[in-house]
């Protein structure tokens, strides 16, 4: 159980490291709430609250990775190597198309049950 408890220290850490120095992270815990506060505004539920849930943490991983990545490159070959780069260029890639994946996703989900929120707004 010890070990158990070190691993999530160390885990929350990291969080912890990210929100305070990535913007990006920032940005993302953000929205990631939005969508939260709208699933429960909205009422979505079933598959629909786990698809949304998984595409939240799925950026926010990515995010991770991407902060890992980066400081691994700069200790290894900070700014010599014309690979270091491409590196950082690749895991922003990779952190962009997830973004936009997920984004593309919760439009698909949400949309329909804002079209259905706005109707019961205006018709009652």
């Amino acid at each position: 159980m010890n070990s158990f408890r070190k691993s999530m220290k160390a885990a929350l850490r990291g969080v912890r490291y990210a929100f305070r120095h990535e913007r990006n992270f920032r940005i993302e815990v953000f929205i990631g709430i939005l969508v939260v506060v709208l699933m429960f505004i909205l009422s979505v539920n079933g598959w629909h609250v786990v698809i949304l849930v998984v595409m939240i943490i799925w950026v926010l991983a990515m995010e991770l990775v991407n902060t890992a990545t980066e400081r691994i490159v700069d200790i290894l070959k900070p700014r010599i190597h014309p690979y270091a780069r491409v590196i950082k260029d690749l895991m922003a890639s990779a952190v962009l198309l997830s973004t936009m994946g997920a984004a593309t996703i919760g439009l698909i989900v949400l949309l329909p049950y804002l079209i259905e929120f706005i109707k019961l707004i205006i018709y009652g």
